[in-house]
């Protein structure tokens, strides 16, 4: 039965009510669903899974199917209705997971990160094709999240002594040359490159690779100052894994991934690269409908790198903190973070110091594809509201124009390019929506984006709803249908 994932019992299995209701609620059909879960599993590499429309009545009259499937069918629903559903909301046994593997209460240790970055980027190397790492891993939320983040600040215990450079040269081994370190580094920029150009279906893999040869690096005897680069190096690539996997729709890996990055910033000592990996969770957050956890992580992020981020990383902190509030109907709030972000990144251009190349993307594209999406957000929970839609288009229309202009950042052209959609949609100009949505699926055959892809096709959903009977609809679905792969393969 391992194929079909069943569970090898059927004793006094109940109906299960939990998985029913939120079934019930997804308004899928059985065959729906199983070709989902199959879809999932092939993304994943878990080839052996077979699901049927009788294998899904069997789950919903109480079996309890084996893993990977609790994790496939927790990640469906989550992504279906836009929060956190974990394998237990689905009245499913979740599989034992060890805290090195799927925690996220991990020690501030530096010893401890390395070891923890090594383990679980050869995990995924060696398993993820196989389906069995992503599967395996759960979403923390709420305070299961926040709390040990909020040790980001707390002094770690002393560090051991290390060697000075004469000392690691003596020992012959583990000492890196200025140009090999600074190899690395431009490696890590030309990762990021090429994620924002291609998404982060096509390289993932790569850096997943190279983020392990870093963490064997750092179990290397290295001069102090050679060892807070190399914990830099391996913080920009766990957070580029995390990003990675975020865009693929790999939502616990990214979070182990963005969890392991913070850790790696504290030994580096980067407090503004800290902020960033926090800022990554927080959209993250916003992405599954958590914004209260969001909205906690981007003012971590503030308060920890108040006296040291450059007035661009403050500005996109502030960006984030206008999508958390709007995505908790705070429109008063959310315009103040707008503008807070607007003044902080006009000095951008007066601030004597270069930005890491981390925080490049945020252009005056991205500063106003995040505030044209805070006010479309804003419409959404006000009821699509027709006054904030107004706010949006013109703020989405300026990132879209400037995007167009920027052959680099692909991905980011093609979500604001689905964010103008909406907001056409929203004002009820659907011939406009279709414009922009085709111009957004002509971009999006040339990245590797399951995020961009997923929502392109809840866009021309939203728009086959309320004005399916247009015949520029009727043909934008047709072309969804032929050209947009249904999955982008995590690679």
């Amino acid at each position: 039965m391992g194929g079909n994932g069943g569970s090898g019992t059927n004793a006094e299995k109940r109906p299960n009510e939990l998985l029913t209701s939120w079934f019930v609620r997804s308004g899928w059909s059985k065959g729906e669903l199983a070709r989902q879960v199959n879809r999932r599993a092939r993304q994943l590499g878990a080839n052996h899974i077979s699901t049927d429309t009788s294998r899904v009545r069997r789950w919903l009259d109480g079996e309890n199917p084996r893993e990977p499937i609790p994790r496939i069918l927790s990640d469906l629903f989550s992504e279906r209705f836009g929060c956190v559903v974990a394998v237990e909301d689905l009245g499913l046994r979740a599989a034992h997971r060890t805290p090195s593997v799927s925690g996220v209460d991990l020690p501030w240790t530096g010893p401890g990160t390395v070891a923890l970055i090594s383990e679980f980027s050869r995990s995924d190397l060696m398993l993820a094709r196989r389906g069995f790492l992503g599967t395996s891993l759960g979403l923390a939320a709420g305070p299961s999240l926040i709390e040990p983040m909020q040790r980001w600040l707390v002094p770690g215990p002393p560090a051991p002594p290390r060697e000075d450079s004469a000392g690691a040269a003596s020992r012959g081994r583990g000492r890196l040359s200025r140009p090999e370190l600074e190899l690395l580094e431009a490696t890590t920029v030309m990762f990021r490159q090429w994620d924002a150009s291609c998404g982060g279906g096509l390289r993932r893999k790569a850096v997943v690779g190279q983020l392990h040869e870093v963490t064997d690096l750092l179990q290397e005897p290295q001069p102090a100052a050679t060892a807070r680069r190399l914990f830099k190096v391996a913080a920009e690539l766990a957070e580029l894994a995390g990003w990675m996997s975020y865009d693929v729709g790999l939502q616990p890996t990214a979070q182990k991934y963005f969890v392991l990055a913070l850790h790696a910033a504290k030994e580096a000592g980067d407090r503004p690269l800290g902020s960033y990996v926090l800022s990554s969770m927080s959209r993250q957050m916003i992405h599954l409908g958590r914004p209260e956890d969001a909205l906690e992580l981007v003012h971590l992020a503030q308060y920890g790198s108040r006296d040291c981020a450059s007035p661009r990383t403050q500005a996109m902190l502030y960006a984030m903190e206008a999508r958390a509030y709007a995505n908790m109907g705070q429109p008063g709030r959310c315009k103040r973070a707008v503008r807070m972000a607007e003044d902080t990144f006009a000095d951008a251009e007066d601030w004597d110091e270069p930005d890491p190349d981390w925080i490049r993307f945020f252009s005056a594209a991205e500063l106003h594809g995040e505030n044209s999406h805070s006010y479309r957000d804003l419409a959404y929970v006000a009821g699509r509201s027709p006054a904030y839609a107004g706010l949006a288009e013109p703020v989405m229309r300026e990132a879209v124009d400037l995007f167009a202009k920027d052959g680099e950042h692909q991905r980011s052209y093609a979500l604001n390019l689905i964010g103008l959609a909406t907001v056409h949609l929203l004002q009820r100009e659907p011939e406009e929506g279709v414009v922009r949505a085709r111009q957004a699926l002509e971009v999006a055959r040339k990245v590797r984006s399951e995020r961009v892809n997923t929502r392109i096709r809840k866009t021309v959903d939203a728009a086959v709803r309320d004005f399916g009977d247009l015949a520029d609809v009727v043909d934008l679905t047709e072309q969804l249908a032929t050209h947009l792969p249904e999955t982008a393969e995590a690679v």
